[in-house]
């Protein structure tokens, strides 16, 4: 499981951060379960008024991730889902989308939550989407990770 040797992580203070979570559009029922863990994760951590924003797919979230991050927003968190098809536009997809959140996280010093699946079919994405009967809960994982860097390096002087 690729879960495995996950930290516990002890977050607080984060009530005040503002944060983002964009999600692409594309498949429903998972971006509906990423979605779910995110909102969870963010009332866990008293977070009580994300901005959230839809973009079309996976491929648009780093240029809605750098807005965002240049806005104020102390943390962002970018989901979406690529599933692997007979062509190489998932590899293509998948590097972009990686390659512009990395940049968009070093370029502007916000942390950027990486909920972006990438899956060889359907079952594995359902698998991965916090949904009742999924092994995995990768939406509020993004947002944990986002939001414990954010916390991080906000008590950097």
């Amino acid at each position: 499981m690729s879960g495995h040797g996950a930290p516990e992580l002890t977050i607080d203070g984060a009530a005040d951060l503002k944060v983002a979570v964009i999600a692409a559009q594309w498949h429903d029922q998972v971006m509906n379960g990423l979605l779910d863990g995110a909102h969870r994760a963010l009332k866990e951590l008293g977070v009580a008024e994300p901005t959230v924003l839809r973009v079309p797919g996976t491929f648009e979230l780093p240029v809605a991730a750098k807005r965002l991050a240049e806005h104020g927003y102390d943390a962002v968190v970018a989901l979406g889902v690529v599933i692997r098809g007979g062509t190489p536009h998932f590899d293509y997809v998948c590097q972009a989308a990686t390659a512009g959140l990395t940049q968009v996280s070093v370029d502007t010093g916000v942390p950027v939550g990486f909920g972006v699946l990438t899956c060889d079919n359907e079952e594995q994405a359902l698998d991965r989407a916090g949904l009742p009967g999924s092994a995995e809960d990768k939406g509020h994982e993004a947002v944990t990770a986002a939001v414990a860097t954010a916390v991080t390096l906000r008590d950097l002087h």
